[in-house]
C-alpha cells in the first residue's frame, strides 16, 4: 500500500519548535500510511493583496505544496489564545488569489502541543472554525498534546507509551480519511 500524501504544516516558525518536533514525531507515526512532508511557511510573506499579481516565489511554491497533497496536518501552537500569525497568513495566501483556494475539498487534521495543562486546545478550536470556513473538511476529535520534557526522544519518536499510542491511532484515523476521501482506499479495495 503506497499510503496517501500529507503535507504538514507547523504554525511555528521557531528553529526548536516543540511543534516541529511533535510533527516529525507523528511523521513516524504514520509511516507505511501516509507518506508525510512538512511544508515551509517561514519564508512566506504577511499577506498583502498587493502582493498576488505575481504572487511571490515562495507563495507559489508553498500552494503547489499543498495542491499535491491528498490531505494536511496542522500541527500548531496557541499564541495569546489563538493560532500564530505565521499560520494565519499562510492559511490566507492559500485562499487567494480568489477562486483559487488550495484547501478547499481537502480533508485536514489538528493537532498542537505547548507546555500548558491545556496545551493547544483554544487555538486548535480556532483553526478548525477557520478550516472549515475554507471548506475544508476536519477530522473530529481533539488531539491536545501537553508537552513534557523527554515526550519525544533523541532519535524523535514519541517516548511516552500512553500518548505513543494516542497518537498512533490518531494519525491512522486521518491516514483511513485522506484515503477514503481520495479515493486510494476504492482503489486498494479493487486491486
Amino acid at each position: 500500500m503506497p499510503g496517501v500524501n500529507v503535507a504538514i504544516v507547523v504554525g511555528s516558525n521557531r528553529r526548536q519548535s516543540i511543534n516541529r518536533q511533535l510533527a516529525l514525531a507523528l511523521a513516524k507515526l504514520g509511516d507505511g500510511k501516509m507518506t508525510a512532508k512538512i511544508v515551509q511557511i517561514d519564508d512566506l510573506p504577511l499577506y498583502n493583496q498587493d502582493l498576488e499579481d505575481p504572487l511571490p516565489a515562495s507563495v507559489s511554491r508553498f500552494k503547489d505544496e499543498i495542491a499535491r497533497a491528498d490531505g494536511v496536518l496542522f500541527v500548531t501552537p496557541e499564541h495569546n489564545r489563538s493560532i500564530p500569525a505565521v499560520l494565519k497568513s499562510a492559511i490566507d495566501w492559500g485562499s487567494r488569489p480568489y477562486g483559487k483556494n488550495v484547501w478547499t475539498g481537502k480533508p485536514a487534521a489538528i493537532t498542537g502541543t505547548s507546555p500548558g495543562a491545556i496545551a493547544s486546545a483554544i487555538a486548535q478550536q480556532h483553526l478548525r472554525q477557520i478550516l472549515g470556513n475554507q471548506g475544508m473538511i476536519v477530522l473530529g476529535g481533539e488531539a491536545y498534546i501537553t508537552f513534557k520534557p523527554g515526550l519525544i526522544d533523541e532519535g524523535g519518536a514519541v517516548s511516552d507509551p500512553g500518548t505513543r499510542a494516542f497518537l498512533q491511532s490518531f494519525v491512522g484515523q486521518f491516514a483511513a480519511l485522506v484515503s477514503r476521501l481520495s479515493g486510494r482506499d476504492t482503489i486498494e479495495r479493487a486491486a
